[in-house]
């Protein structure tokens, strides 16, 4: 079966903002540690250079739901995205109440995007398999 031109247009973004995520992260690790490092607003500019990509990613999220040509598929589609947010939301506040009693590490708040990416793909096969 070939593959839609809104799915491959989404395939080629993930992939180069997947691939521009790991040039920048590794890029700005690299650099951050190095004894010339940037300070002041250069280092703030270099921090935050590797989240413009996983803001792309998430834009390449959104615009499937526009691109998508078939109802049924966006309709799919919105129930993923549903159930990825209510899954991330519910593992956010647990966590929080967790971290508040001191029983888990206080996480860095970008991971909550990682999860939701992962809930994201968990929730595509679930919503496809319950269809």
């Amino acid at each position: 079966m070939a593959m839609s031109a809104y799915m491959r247009r989404y395939t080629i973004r993930m992939l180069a903002f997947g691939a521009a995520y790991a040039v920048t992260l590794v890029g700005a690790i690299m650099i951050m540690k190095q004894p010339w490092a940037p300070t002041g607003v250069p280092l703030y500019l270099l921090a935050v250079l590797p989240a413009l990509p996983v803001i792309g990613m998430i834009w390449t999220i959104m615009r499937l739901a526009v691109e998508t040509e078939d109802e049924y598929q966006r309709h799919l589609f919105g129930r993923q995205v549903l159930v990825a947010t209510g899954l991330t939301l519910s593992l956010a506040t647990i966590w929080g109440f967790l971290e508040d009693s001191d029983l888990v590490a206080v996480l860095p708040s970008y991971h909550v995007t990682v999860v939701w990416l992962a809930m994201f793909g968990i929730a595509g096969c679930f919503v496809r398999w319950r269809a």
